[in-house]
């Protein structure tokens, strides 16, 4: 955490915003006493309805960052903010975005929010804020590194070091949902490429698996990840070869990614960690058959944190870049 000669006396808070395909999540963190573990509250969530274009979008996070502007009762010194996207490390900028987002690419988000209210603000990958968080506060807090996997509709990831997340040159680390999957075998993948992990290991994988159809496909909503456990403990075969497959086919990619990383524990997130016990044991089992010997025994825990994860990161993030201002 940034050194508290940089900032105001306690408590203070920041606006943090959490932005993906579907919602913007935000909140005000607060931070009662130093070294105290931050407070969430004001929670407020609105659609993204991300086919207006990234100009809505942004406009969108503006007025949530001024409502929960208007709701706090102590000094606000800043605006953190995650997005979907690749973003840009130094700019906050979007440096990257799939038409999951039509028009957030090149989008300068902590431009914005920091002209818009004359506040300091920085934003950064959502995936990277989710582990930022669990390692400041959450599951990971105190470990030397931590590998993040979030398992939604997507697959994400980053990598904390000595509570830092590495971003990579262009912003970019952390998307191993889009690396080579033996399992995979030339399926087309969201991102334009194939044979990529997250064609075999996500909640849409997963329901694709499970409904006969192929990745990409539309999809019957009512139909997902927690649905299908339930199923397959009343003894849907389908299901649960569905679930079997999904699990395995993660902890396979997981023993593969520790083996490049050798991280002290594995974070998962997201909603396919609600899957059931069949998924857990089968990712187990993957896992084990991947990892080279020394790193059979690393941890694989779920975070602590919930939603609050990306929120909390955010609110990290920005504090880190004010201590970086002040030492300039």
């Amino acid at each position: 955490m940034p050194s508290s000669a940089h900032l105001p006396s306690h408590p203070f808070s920041v606006v943090a915003l959490d932005v993906g395909g579907t919602k913007i999540a935000g909140g005000l963190v607060t931070y009662p006493e130093k070294g105290a573990r931050p407070d969430v509250s004001r929670p407020v969530s609105v659609p993204t309805d991300a086919a207006r274009g990234g100009a809505a979008v942004l406009d969108d996070m503006v007025e949530v960052a001024r409502t929960l502007i208007a709701q706090a009762t102590c000094p606000v010194i800043g605006i953190g903010a995650d997005t979907a996207g690749v973003v840009d490390p130094e700019t906050g900028s979007i440096a990257y975005a799939n038409q999951i987002m039509p028009g957030w690419t090149g989008r300068a988000v902590a431009r914005r929010l920091a002209s818009e209210f004359d506040l300091s603000a920085a934003n950064m990958g959502d995936v990277h804020a989710h582990a930022l968080g669990e390692a400041r506060w959450g599951a990971a807090c105190g470990l030397h590194s931590c590998l993040m996997v979030g398992i939604g509709t997507g697959l994400g990831g980053a990598f904390v070091l000595d509570g830092k997340v590495l971003r990579g040159f262009r912003g970019a680390a952390g998307h191993i949902g889009h690396t080579l999957h033996h399992l995979a075998c030339d399926l087309p993948c969201a991102c334009g490429g194939a044979s990529h992990a997250e064609t075999v290991t996500s909640g849409t994988a997963l329901c694709a698996r499970y409904q006969g159809k192929s990745f990409g496909d539309e999809l019957d909503p009512s139909c997902m990840g927690a649905e299908i456990a339930r199923r397959a403990e009343t003894g849907d075969e389908r299901a649960a070869e569905a679930i079997e497959f999904a699990g395995d086919a993660l902890g396979q990619a997981i023993g593969s990614w520790c083996n490049i990383l050798d991280p002290e524990a594995v974070v998962l997130s997201g909603s396919v960690v609600n899957a059931g016990p069949r998924w857990r044991y089968a990712l187990e089992q993957g896992f084990q058959r991947q990892a080279l010997t020394p790193l059979s025994d690393t941890r694989i825990i779920e975070g602590a944190l919930g939603a609050s994860a990306p929120l909390i990161g955010a609110a990290e993030n920005l504090l880190d870049s004010i201590d970086a201002s002040a030492k300039e």
